[in-house]
């Protein structure tokens, strides 16, 4: 099996990912999963596709993340994962869609409007 590549996106977060058959390492900007997202939630949001497919042990995983925070990086990589498997393996998309993990997640923080003190908030109206 050669590489399969799959981008991920979130919030302001991009993940591109790069998958090969091997024993289930994932590295993230050349570190270990559990030393770039220590906490478990986070490592537990990045494997999600795998666990659904019962995968952990059959790829390795090596990823390239910039952008965003903790979450949104978590939530871009298992995206890309999930796209990444969709393209190895295209049966396994049902699956994974009924999990949720294909939609790509398009909320992302609200521009700050001129003359208001944020996006939607709005300066005290004084009548007199």
């Amino acid at each position: 099996m050669e590489v399969v590549n799959a981008i991920g996106r979130r919030k302001t977060a991009v993940a591109r990912v790069y998958v090969s058959e091997g024993n289930g390492k994932i590295m993230i900007n050349r570190r270990e999963l559990i030393e770039y997202f220590p906490s478990p939630i986070l490592q537990f949001i990045v494997k999600q596709p795998l666990n659904t497919l019962s995968a952990v042990e059959q790829y390795d995983i090596k990823v390239n993340l910039f952008g965003g925070g903790f979450k949104g990086q978590s939530e871009a990589v298992r995206l890309a994962i999930t796209r990444a498997l969709i393209k190895i393996n295209p049966e396994s998309k049902p699956a994974l869609k009924a999990e949720g993990f294909v939609t790509r997640d398009p909320r992302s923080v609200e521009r700050k409007k001129p003359g208001r003190p944020k996006a939607r908030k709005r300066f005290q109206f004084s009548k007199r």
